[in-house]
């Protein structure tokens, strides 16, 4: 073991230019994640051709590098504009968004970069000495589970709706319908196109993301009288650091929560941190005492889902690296390489390519350090675009959402799709009406749709197969769980604060009895008192 670790601490730092590389591809890929619509997705392809120049460890160092700060990058447009930069971030959108409202944005991003870099470091921990038995447990895994699996992550879009669930389940139920347009699955067929071949490839969830959270901003503040618009207070991030550090402290168990959901999603292949990201969020949640203020500015779910997100992103390696099956579309672009530089991702890796495999180890904790002073640089620099006026600033805001929309397919529909979006969301927000289960019925419906037809076809219709698995009964279990944590932990705070309410009266109460008793014996000493000094009087008289 040493002498490969050595070897993979050669082949990294005997270079400096692989050193460049890593700081290279962290900066495109802050740039990649902040930019709403340009996912890390993207930025993996987009790096393809310069690996092509690349020896292996350098190639993928890009990859691993890039990809873990594209994903804290969209944590930045969604807290100081309302724009979620990638998927995962529009979990928490709102939380960081009021947050920034209320002059405390440094916090919101400050907790979210040390989240990541926790949760990325903690996944990397799970990546080298679980890769084999986490992927041995992935690979039992069939469609019935990873119907259960997008059936948990919708359940947690309820959860995480403010106010009222039935509004959060209608929302649910509408993004689920729009994830319907497009071609059938299974028979080919088109739904909802409405003779527009541009639709048959579906409503892409990014131009709809955007315009939900994004354009909807801007047009509730173009509409609004400018008497009535808040100026939005600056980001100061001196301090930042030091309150995000306590934020994290008091968090801890919602950053636990997060990475260890973050690790166990991101080792099912398809999975990603984006879903992993909505689950930490519902768990965190419904685990919560003071779930009154996700939604409304809370720290711990930004901790929770954040941290669950660079979790997820280094465990989504674990089913690549040990029988090279892609873990998400980032590890999907990554086996191509790795095939294309000659090294074979599987079980063989393990024992013919070791030096390589250690050295892609102590990337990602070189990635995941990183992480923090790039990412406290980018939150540094993006806190100024709150000093351009308002009226400028929507006017970005527009022209960014235009062209990340343009830039998903070159074509003017998305584009179209962010306008409708963007009144939709003015509409359900004016009604309360959430916006975050919109987009998650949006992602995943075609992987519920999908995995529920092809589990169907190949037992004949038989349902039971869905409830008599062990890991799909255990699914069902924690979606029940979860939908009913919530109501277990308002009885359980009703119960304590009866409970400190009662403790409290009792006090006051003794308190109260101790104090007349004592005034009644004031009194009784004054009386006395003044018997005895008229009893002295009377006796002076009389002398």
């Amino acid at each position: 073991m040493i002498d490969n670790l050595s070897g993979a601490v050669g082949l990294i730092f005997a270079d400096p230019t692989t050193i460049l590389i890593v700081l290279a591809a962290g900066i495109f890929g802050l740039v990649i994640g902040a930019i709403p619509g340009l996912t890390a997705t993207l930025g993996a392809a987009l790096l393809i051709p310069f690996t092509f120049f690349m020896d292996p460890v350098p190639a993928i160092a890009s990859i691993i590098t890039m990809s873990a700060m594209a994903i804290f990058a969209g944590d930045v447009p969604g807290a100081l504009l309302r724009m979620p930069g990638t998927p995962s971030s529009a979990a928490y959108v709102e939380d960081a968004f009021s947050l920034t409202k209320n002059g405390r944005g440094a916090v919101s991003l400050g907790v979210s970069l040390v989240a990541s870099v926790i949760g990325g470091l903690i996944g990397s921990v799970v990546l080298i000495f679980l890769a084999q038995l986490l992927g041995r447990f992935a690979m039992n895994f069939t469609s019935f589970e990873y119907f259960w699996v997008a059936v948990l992550g919708l359940t947690a879009a309820v959860i995480i709706s403010q106010g009222s669930q039935v509004k959060g389940a209608l929302a649910l139920v509408f993004g689920l319908l729009i994830s319907t347009v497009g071609l059938d699955v299974t028979l080919g067929q088109p739904r909802f196109t409405f003779g527009m071949a541009e639709l048959y490839r579906g409503i892409d969830f990014i131009p709809a993301m955007i315009g939900l959270f994004g354009l909807s901003e801007v047009l509730r503040n173009v509409t609004s009288h400018s008497s009535h618009v808040r100026k939005m207070p600056e980001v100061k991030t001196k301090g930042m650091v030091r309150d995000s550090l306590k934020e994290i402290r008091k968090n801890k168990t919602a950053v636990a929560k997060g990475t260890t959901t973050g690790s166990i999603v991101g080792v099912l292949p398809g999975a990603g941190a984006d879903i992993a990201a909505w689950i930490a969020y519902g768990v965190t949640k419904a685990t919560s005492r003071d779930a009154r203020k996700f939604g409304r500015g809370s720290t711990e779910a930004i901790a929770g889902a954040s941290s669950a997100n660079n979790a997820a992103l280094s465990s989504a390696y674990i089913p690549t690296l040990a029988f090279g099956i892609p873990g998400d579309t980032i590890t999907a672009i990554l086996i191509g390489v790795l095939i294309v530089k000659g090294v074979e991702p599987g079980p063989t890796l393990f024992t013919q390519n070791t030096e390589t495999l250690y050295a892609l180890y102590i990337m990602f904790f070189i990635a995941n350090l990183l992480l923090f002073p790039l990412g406290f640089a980018l939150i540094k620099g993006a806190s100024s675009i709150l000093k351009i006026p308002r009226s400028i600033l929507m006017a970005i805001i527009v022209a960014v959402s235009v062209m990340g929309a343009y830039a998903i397919n070159n074509g003017y529909l998305e584009i179209i799709i962010v306008l409708i979006f963007g009144i939709l969301g003015v509409l359900f927000e004016r009604y309360g009406i959430p916006l975050a289960p919109v987009v998650l019925g949006i992602v995943l419906g075609p992987v519920v749709e999908r995995n529920f037809l092809s589990s169907v076809i190949k037992t004949d219709w038989d349902f039971t197969q869905f409830f008599t698995r062990p890991i799909s009964a255990v699914l069902i279990v924690l979606m029940i769980l979860m939908l009913f944590s919530p109501k277990f932990m308002d009885y359980f705070n009703r119960r304590t604060e009866k409970a400190a309410a009662a403790k409290i009266a009792a006090e006051n109460a003794e308190k109260e009895t101790a104090d007349e008793v004592a005034a009644k014996a004031d009194v009784t000493d004054a009386d006395v008192a003044t018997v005895a000094t008229s009893d002295n009087d009377q006796g002076k008289s009389d002398s």
